[in-house]
């Protein structure tokens, strides 16, 4: 007997179905086709059964429904047992990664190697459920340790096996990560330069950006399409800009940068406005600046951020100074491995925390592979979730255009998908590694492990050999793989997108936790 559980009225059904014919998919298309009768024996008691008996079910309900309704309709959650058996097929994968990788390293990176795991010298654990830190018998950790790797967790909650752990407040991460980079930005990019040349070559940092009046003053209106042969532009003409702030409501940041005049048109680089943004100030710039790591009033600095976070500032500037420090001694062997945050701006935390990584050359750094597959978020949005009632608009910052105003995220999604954002069709197959609600209603066959579930994953090997056999041995389209190294061109902190610069979000920047929707369309961009 095998671990699975069944629903016992749908296997008494399927066998009394399947009653002189030795095919399964012939009898799972009969037994779905009557869909009164088909409905009426699910939601019953369910009971253990042998692993290839309720493999068998899956197999056959998987290559019926792919080859009458298209593979897409088969879909599993990323962490499921058959998620890869689902891929080969062609089916719908659904992944609960964050964008914000793939918008700041590009769609094709990849997460570090397995020996990458070990030979890290500093390694950030970031976020809620870090089980990596939790179990003690994690290999990766134990065999870093033994190499002079250090540990730093950081999340609500103090965990074990760390050198030292940060407690954050829930939903505040953001914050953190922001006063980190503006240590690394002020130490190591005007005190000293270790991570210029890399700067220079490998992520945007030099492209020149257009500026836009706005009122009095400016805003980013998008790059200007080249790249500036230094970082900088400063020591000529500046401006003020107009940045967003969300910490304070929806605020306005008046800083200066430096800028140059090309075609009648305003430009500066994108370090010269990052170094606005995290309020790095420079002699002669106009606007309003902090002054000094422990201003506890203008953004982002450590002495900001502890009233945001409850870390000490003096903590904040160690570990940023730890991160620069070992980034620049080992060239780059310094990992982030993000956890759940606790808030509806994750995705805008995420880029503040993979903004270190890029500033200090750890490009290959975010411990987690492309998200390639359909978000989850979305998918459930779309085919599970009636209209909600959210006004996405709302997350507008305080100078944007309007772009969603009185919107709500399903019309916005609805639209997205129109205009040609990849989502697979709903499903008629689901396979889901825990329990996920609300759930598209028109399901035949749902996997998963609790007991609105039809039955539990049976072993994945055996399904798979069952799907072999029921495919008379032919052999499944490999899974699509997760491309190149990080963006396969410049990784950038300027995320060009009208969504973005609506939300305030085109450049890293922190939003405390409070108002959430259902899907934010930020998490749309790519």
């Amino acid at each position: 007997m095998g671990g699975s559980q069944v629903n016992q009225a749908l296997v008494r059904l399927y066998y009394e179905v399947r009653e002189g014919t030795s095919d399964p998919v012939a009898t799972w298309a009969k037994l779905t086709a009557n869909s009164q009768q088909y409905r009426a024996a699910r939601g019953g008691r369910r009971v253990p059964l042998d692993d290839a008996v309720t493999a068998e079910l899956v197999a056959a309900a998987m290559v019926h429904t792919a080859a009458e309704h298209g593979p897409e309709r088969v879909a599993a959650l990323a962490t499921s047992p058959l998620a890869r058996l689902v891929g080969e097929l062609g089916g719908a994968v659904l992944t609960e990664h964050p964008c914000a990788p793939e918008q700041v390293l590009g769609p094709g990176f990849k997460g570090p190697g397995a020996d990458d795991w070990a030979r890290a010298a500093y390694v950030l654990l970031w976020g809620e459920n870090n089980r990596l830190v939790r179990t003690p018998d994690t290999p990766w950790v134990i065999a870093g340790r033994y190499k002079g790797q250090k540990v730093v967790a950081i999340g609500p909650h103090p965990t074990r096996l760390s050198d030292e752990t940060l407690v954050v407040r829930p939903g505040t991460d953001g914050a953190l990560a922001m006063a980190m980079g503006h240590v690394l930005l002020k130490e190591f990019f005007l005190d000293r330069t270790p991570f210029a040349g890399h700067a220079m070559e490998r992520t945007d940092l030099p492209s020149l950006v257009r500026l836009r009046e706005r009122q009095d003053g400016y805003v980013p209106g998008g790059p200007a399409g080249g790249v500036c042969d230094r970082l900088s532009v400063y020591g000529g003409e500046a401006v003020e800009v107009l940045l967003p702030r969300f910490d304070d409501g929806p605020g306005v940041l008046r800083r200066g940068v430096p800028v140059l005049r090309e075609g009648g048109e305003l430009v500066t680089t994108v370090f010269d406005l990052l170094l606005a943004v995290y309020g790095v100030s420079r002699p002669g710039l106009p606007g309003v600046w902090p002054s000094g790591y422990a201003d506890q009033v203008e953004p982002y600095t450590p002495g900001w951020q502890e009233a945001c976070t409850g870390v000490a500032a003096s903590r904040t500037l160690k570990v940023a100074r730890e991160l620069g420090v070992t980034a620049e001694k080992t060239g780059g062997r310094c990992l982030i491995v993000p956890g759940r945050l606790d808030t509806p701006h994750a995705d805008t935390a995420y880029r503040a925390m993979l903004a270190l990584l890029v500033l200090t050359g750890c490009g290959t750094g975010w411990a987690q592979a492309g998200g390639a597959g359909i978000p989850l978020v979305p998918y459930l949005c779309l085919h599970a979730c009636g209209e909600d009632l959210s006004d996405v608009g709302a997350l507008s910052w305080a100078l944007a255009d309007g772009l969603f105003a009185r919107r709500t995220s399903r019309s916005v999604l609805l639209e997205a998908v129109g205009d040609g954002w990849p989502m697979a069709p709903p499903p008629r197959v689901l396979a889901l590694p825990r329990p996920i609600y609300p759930l598209p209603p028109d399901v035949d066959l749902l996997v998963g492990p609790d007991d609105h579930c039809d039955l539990s994953p049976p072993d994945a090997g055996l399904v798979a050999d069952a799907v072999a056999k029921l495919l008379g041995g032919a052999t499944c389209a490999a899974p699509g793989g997760t491309g190149g190294g990080p963006g396969g061109g410049r990784m950038r902190l300027l995320v060009d997108h009208p969504w973005m610069y609506e939300y305030g979000e085109a450049l890293p920047t922190y939003r405390p936790p409070g108002l959430g929707v259902s899907l934010k369309p930020t998490q749309l961009v790519r």
